[in-house]
């Protein structure tokens, strides 16, 4: 076993990173909005009342959730202080489910490991930022959407999704509004 990951954020991104985990053979445990059972990629997903004891096992936490009234802030000086001083922080959602004085705080004082760090509150995070400096820190641009190929992709997605909406069939990545992401 290569360890304990948390994955926080069970829509799709979150999935198909714990499908990826599960083949390094990392134990995954999932955070969202609810707690339930039987998931065909999760097994039990535990709510986000139980956060900051699932952060207790894990050597890894990955943050995925979309930014949402509920999401805003989500990762505290709390949360960091519930983590393995040896665990580790990825941030692949927004800066904004982060206090960032809060993590740059538990970086700098040893309280976690390390962090993997793809969004900030301010974007692109500006020269005098202080995760720079981190040996612990990694820092890549937010950019994941651009890729070889990314123009053709969402160009074949809208002409799906146009054919549905003639059709009157249902639309692919249909965003609800009320809850602000794609429901799966």
């Amino acid at each position: 076993m290569n360890g304990r990951s948390v994955v926080v954020g069970v829509g799709s991104i979150g999935r198909e990173i714990a499908r990826l985990l599960k083949r390094m053979d990392f134990v995954v445990t999932g955070v969202g909005r609810s707690a339930r059972g039987a998931d065909p990629d999760f097994g039990d997903i535990h709510g986000v009342s139980d956060l900051n004891s699932c952060l207790s096992q894990a050597d890894y936490v990955v943050l995925i959730t979309p930014l949402t009234p509920e999401t805003h802030g989500l990762f505290g000086a709390e949360q960091f202080s519930a983590m393995k001083s040896s665990a580790r922080f990825i941030n692949l959602g927004r800066g904004e489910l982060v206090d960032e004085d809060a993590l740059l705080e538990a970086l700098q004082g040893g309280q976690i490991a390390g962090a993997g760090l793809d969004v900030f509150c301010t974007e692109p995070l500006p020269p005098e930022s202080p995760f720079w400096d981190l040996d612990n820190v990694i820092v890549s641009p937010h950019i994941s959407g651009d890729y070889q190929g990314h123009q053709e992709a969402m160009a074949e997605i809208f002409l799906e999704n146009f054919e549905r909406f003639r059709d009157g069939r249902e639309l692919l990545n249909w965003i609800d509004k009320s809850l602000g992401f794609a429901k799966i």
